[in-house]
């Protein structure tokens, strides 16, 4: 079963989830807006926003949090927030 990664990123203060698909030519990543929000959406949310997708966590999905400098190498830029996990097709075919 083909698995793909997740992301939610913000920017702006938008709340993304996007799947990126890589290997699937010219199709657009699916994606979920949360909006404006102040604070990140909660499993459930995000769960809900992957299903609404087409997608579902693989069994052994961890959320995984990175943050990265706006502007690469400088260390005084604002700090992005990136979360991935491993995802699979809800009905196991390819997106």
């Amino acid at each position: 079963m083909k698995e793909y990664t997740a992301q939610l990123s913000n920017r702006g203060g938008r709340w993304r989830l996007y799947v990126e698909l890589v290997d699937v030519q010219g199709a657009p990543w699916p994606e979920h807006d949360f909006g404006p929000a102040p604070i990140v959406p909660t499993m459930a949310e995000r769960s809900r926003a992957l299903t609404a997708l087409g997608f579902v966590f693989t069994d052994d999905a961890e959320w995984a949090w990175t943050e990265h400098s706006e502007i690469h190498g400088d260390d005084t830029s604002p700090v992005l927030l990136l979360a991935s996990v491993r995802v699979r097709s809800r009905d196991g075919g390819t997106p």
